[in-house]
């Protein structure tokens, strides 16, 4: 059994978590420029490795993230579990700002990013039917408890383009799905992640209620702000007690993410483009080496 590499997808608050030997280190990427070099270091002896989203200082937007490189650079760092918090709208009156979601599925509405890192000369197909690790929820969601952090479990993520946020009537069409949470990060983050075979989960962080509550209307910049800052202490707070209560050995998921690339590889062997498979190399060597 391998040993477990925590990795942490976030962005302020989450910079300065206390680590032992914690370091920047860059990690270059066949995909192009990562959002940030990672840093690394252990919390109780457990392996961690950040990457911030947006980059320090908060230089991408959602669109501009480059996903892909992102996810391989934290397979090359030798992640094995990846929890990922975001910010999100509450589409429901009971998930309130300030509230933690577990969610455990996802509505992709991008449609301005590269979703795979697969493609002409090596088509792969994964299965993705059960996007979050359970085992990562279960962990994440003791420590919310110890914590006595305010969190719920379950429900829908909408994954908006952005950067706007939500007119009315799209934010009142979402909430008609039965979503629970809106947010423009996570995809196509967690599909290149179970691409990857790493185990993926989100933390949601509720800023506001998007635009569809009346005592609320639009979303206010300014208030979103002071929520996130408060959520910051908060999530700096959950990763370090995820990190202590983490296994020290990689459980293997019960989805089967952390293998899901056993059978997803298409394209005949005689077919594969080169210049592809060297890109592939650190994300699906060890099914296209075997």
């Amino acid at each position: 059994m391998a040993s477990s590499v925590l990795g942490i997808i976030g962005g302020s608050g989450v910079y300065d978590i206390p680590m032992d030997n914690a370091r920047w280190e860059e990690i270059s990427s066949p995909w192009g420029a990562p959002s940030d070099a990672v840093r690394r270091g252990e919390i109780g002896g457990l392996p961690v490795v950040f990457l911030p989203r947006h980059g320090r200082g908060h230089v991408y937007s959602p669109s501009t993230i480059n996903y892909r490189a992102n996810i391989d650079v934290l397979k090359r760092a030798g992640v094995t579990d990846l929890y990922s918090l975001s910010a999100v709208g509450s589409l429901k009156e009971e998930l309130f700002p300030g509230m933690f979601l577990l969610v455990d599925q996802f509505v992709d509405r991008t449609f301005a990013r590269e979703k795979s890192f697969f493609g002409t000369g090596c088509v792969g197909h994964v299965p993705f039917s059960h996007p979050i690790s359970p085992l990562l929820q279960d962990v994440a969601e003791q420590a919310l408890r110890q914590e006595d952090i305010p969190h719920g479990r379950g429900g829908s993520y909408v994954a908006m383009e952005g950067p706007q946020f939500s007119t009315l009537a799209e934010s009142q069409l979402y909430r008609s799905w039965g979503a629970s949470v809106i947010g423009m990060t996570n995809m196509p983050e967690a599909k290149l992640a179970r691409e990857a075979e790493i185990c993926y989960c989100t933390i949601a962080m509720v800023t506001d209620y998007d635009s569809w509550h009346d005592d609320h209307g639009s979303v206010d910049v300014s208030k979103v702000i002071e929520v996130l800052k408060a959520n910051s202490g908060n999530a700096a707070r959950l990763i370090t007690r995820i990190a202590q209560n983490f296994p020290r050995e990689h459980q293997p998921c019960p989805l089967g993410s952390d293998r899901a690339l056993d059978f997803a590889i298409m394209t005949a062997p005689e077919r594969r483009d080169a210049a592809l498979l060297k890109k592939l190399e650190a994300v699906a060597g060890r099914v296209l080496q075997a």
